[in-house]
């Protein structure tokens, strides 16, 4: 694709992001077409898709901003690909996508759609659709693993530690995340980072919040019972500690967006060697550093890490139960302020490498507070859980 058709087709999506509902009546007609021409397709699906909208139109801004670097654009679908297995769907049930996105466009521009859209679409549309074949035709492992929860504990009224032992050891790397689905919400995945590096004997722990509104973790944090049998997916995403780099880390976490970067450190503590990492740790109130405890224990036997709480609040609100004489070991020392104002009022950080998990918003706040201080972008990580 040249440069000309690939500007074209950024500023097309771009107007169809920004069209107020636009991303979800294009997703709608995607879907529309797909289940007309294939309705067998449909039973693959859960049958609240409310999701649906926002993963495909992030997945596609993905690989527009990415033409100039397509092996990056590839290596995503093609993961993308293998995670969707998880649903049923196969290498051959892309090309009948790929034909059903671009009849989308041409349904949401009606009378506007012209030959230069056309064929930059199509040209975009083949491209996703042959990379997510070659994805799906590559992995031959298990689509997903069987899991059943051994331990359920609420931390906080809408926090929840859950424990499982899957039936074999599921291959993710510490700092990974992976699709997750609960007998009282089939079909309907989320995607969950282990708090816990994996191991031989298929223990796996998940910290859920309750999302107001949500499907899923409502039901993850209130009604999960010892002795349900959840499905666990293949692992996705790629946050992780380059050794080789000789870099030192900075571990930026709010809320349950520490579990990826808390599976790094205890797996970093069964290491010799490591290189310094500086962790904060945030949350609106010092009861959100529900895990806080653990991690300056783990600190105490690792010279190599060091934990810095930080609360947007000094006290707990009025509904929290237990008394400020309960607050853990090394609360306080905690820092008071947003979380990516406090990091960056110490530098710019530009020689470590750079995780940050948490909320979306949570992310880009920091990174942008980060970035404005000096730190260079490139040595920013975060992925999208």
């Amino acid at each position: 694709m040249d440069a000309r058709s690939a500007a074209l087709v950024r500023a097309n999506f771009r107007s169809v992001t920004d069209a107020p509902g636009g991303s979800e009546r294009l997703i709608s007609a995607f879907y529309g077409h797909l289940f007309a021409d294939n309705p067998r397709l449909r039973e693959l699906f859960p049958p609240a898709m409310d999701m649906q909208a926002k993963r495909l139109a992030t997945a596609i801004q993905f690989v527009l901003d990415n033409l100039e670097d397509w092996e990056r654009a590839q290596k995503f679908l093609e993961q993308l690909a293998r995670d969707h297995r998880k649903y049923g769907v196969s290498a051959a049930h892309y090309d009948a996508a790929g034909r059903a996105l671009l009849s989308a466009f041409r349904t949401f521009h009606g009378p506007n759609w012209h030959r230069e859209l056309e064929e930059g679409w199509r040209d975009i549309t083949i491209l996703i659709s042959a990379s997510m074949a070659i994805g799906a035709n590559s992995d031959k492992s298990k689509p997903f693993w069987e899991a059943t929860v051994v331990g359920h504990r609420k931390v906080l009224e809408d926090l929840a530690i859950v424990r499982l032992q899957s039936d074999g050891p599921i291959p993710y790397q510490a700092g990974q995340y992976v699709p997750v689905a609960v007998p009282q919400r089939p079909k309907m995945w989320r995607y969950l980072s282990p708090a816990i590096p994996a191991n031989p004997y298929g223990e796996i722990e998940f910290h859920v919040r309750k999302v107001r509104g949500g499907w899923v973790s409502p039901a993850i944090v209130n009604e999960t019972k010892v002795g349900d049998r959840w499905q666990v997916a293949g692992p996705l995403g790629g946050l992780h500690v380059d050794r080789e780099s000789g870099r030192d880390v900075l571990m930026i976490g709010a809320g349950t967006g520490i579990a990826p970067l808390r599976a790094q450190l205890i797996e970093m503590g069964q290491r010799g060697i490591n290189p310094r990492v500086h962790f904060f740790i945030g949350g609106r109130y010092p009861c959100d550093l529900y895990d806080v405890e653990n991690m300056w224990q783990l600190s105490q036997s690792n010279p190599w890490l060091t934990v810095v709480p930080v609360c947007e609040e000094k006290t707990n609100p009025w509904w929290y139960p237990h008394p400020p004489a309960d607050a853990p070991y090394g609360m306080h020392r905690r820092l008071i302020g947003n979380l990516g104002a406090v990091v960056a009022s110490f530098g710019a950080w530009a020689d470590r490498q750079i995780q940050i998990a948490g909320s979306a918003r949570m992310i880009e706040d920091t990174r942008r507070a980060l970035i404005a201080v000096g730190t260079p972008e490139y040595i920013i990580s975060s992925d999208p859980v």
